[in-house]
């Protein structure tokens, strides 16, 4: 259970509600996830990472949508964040992600966090041509 508790559409503020509505009317839904009722209990962290999500993750940009949501779906395994990672796995898959797709990023990030431990634990320095 969320530590504050969740806020539901019918129970919001006005101002809650209106971002309640942009979230739903951006992602094409009828529902809004347990994060943003989560984060509701603040409205100006709603309101904030709500701008922000649509602004970072949002079409557009260097990136496309599917690599954005890869890279979150990575970082979330790496800070193990089980709602991020189930989160944007589904937003992934809805981007075009296929299974053979996440099995090679979850090898990826493995791989990733199993050399930066070692790197780390070993104090290894950074080789001069890497900073180039």
């Amino acid at each position: 259970m969320a530590t504050l508790g969740l806020i539901e559409y019918q129970d919001a503020s006005p101002e809650v509600r209106a971002v309640y509505d942009d979230i739903m009317a951006t992602r094409k839904t009828d529902w809004i996830n347990n994060f943003w009722k989560a984060l509701a209990n603040d409205p100006v962290t709603l309101r904030r990472t709500w701008r922000n999500i649509k602004e970072i993750m949002g079409e557009g940009g260097a990136l496309d949508r599917l690599t954005k949501e890869m890279i979150y779906v990575a970082v979330s395994v790496t800070n193990q964040c089980n709602y991020c990672i189930a989160s944007h796995t589904a937003g992934a898959r809805k981007a075009g992600m296929t299974d053979a797709m996440f099995g090679e990023l979850m090898a990826v990030v493995g791989m990733a966090n199993e050399t930066n431990r070692l790197a780390s634990g070993y104090q290894v320095e950074v080789d001069e041509q890497f900073k180039a």
